[in-house]
């Protein structure tokens, strides 16, 4: 039986898709846009998901902040995809925890910029509760230790619905965030919360996705006032 959490008006389906191509969960995202806008699809749709290792374009581009050859990434089996989000040149690889919100943001009258708000509490939250003070910085969106980025943020709006979402790195091999220009920014190096742990020699952490897939859910309802009913992706 699907499990629902927090009561309110606002509704939203949570899928956890495991570890899954980025074009295949960019596919998914796209039907389920289409569903909400043709009303198909009454809820709104939130997946949380870890990607095979992928370079993805937004819509300002960003391959000329690739400082590797295609060749490179193609030896090194890297996939390369454009996408029509908001941002820069980004990394998604395992490790690194991914949450979609196919949400309509004009019928619950949530302004864009709040929720991209939000979407950075999410992450700043989840943070704190590994005791890492993490904050926005006026750099680009997302959030950041010091000069040093632990989460994006990437949406795109159609028909007052949102799509993509948000990457926090949790524990990736964080190697080839260094083959490109980070959100085309030159002067910035990526972290994680695994990083940030380490250096405040820690020992006792739970960085499972379990445990993060939870805290996502916990305070997304909480910030956007969402009742969550989580279901199995097939």
């Amino acid at each position: 039986m699907p499990e629902r959490l927090n009561l309110s008006k606002r509704c939203a389906v949570f899928m956890d898709l495991g570890l899954l191509k980025y074009s295949t969960a960019l596919d998914l995202q796209i039907q389920t846009l289409q569903s909400k806008i043709n009303k198909s699809v009454k809820e709104d749709r939130i997946f949380f998901v870890e990607h095979p290792s992928v370079f993805t374009l937004g819509k300002r581009g960003g391959e000329e902040n690739l400082v590797v050859s295609r060749d490179f990434l193609t030896a090194k089996n890297v996939d390369f995809v454009q996408t029509d989000r908001g941002g820069n040149i980004t990394y998604h690889g395992p490790g690194q925890a991914v949450m979609y919100p196919i949400v309509d943001l004009e019928k619950n009258k949530i302004g864009v910029k709040d929720f991209v708000h939000g979407l950075e509490e999410i992450m700043k939250r989840t943070a704190m509760d590994y005791n890492i003070d993490a904050d926005r910085n006026l750099k680009n969106h997302g959030i950041w230790v010091k000069n040093s980025k632990i989460g994006s943020v990437g949406i795109s709006i159609k028909r007052g619905i949102s799509f993509h979402g948000f990457a926090m790195n949790i524990n990736p091999d964080l190697k080839p965030f260094s083959w490109i220009n980070p959100c085309g920014l030159t002067d910035i190096s990526m972290t994680s919360l695994e990083k940030e742990i380490r250096k405040s020699s820690t020992n006792n952490y739970d960085l499972s996705m379990e445990r993060i897939k939870n805290t996502f859910i916990k305070y997304f309802s909480s910030i956007f006032s969402y009742s969550i009913i989580k279901t199995n992706a097939n």
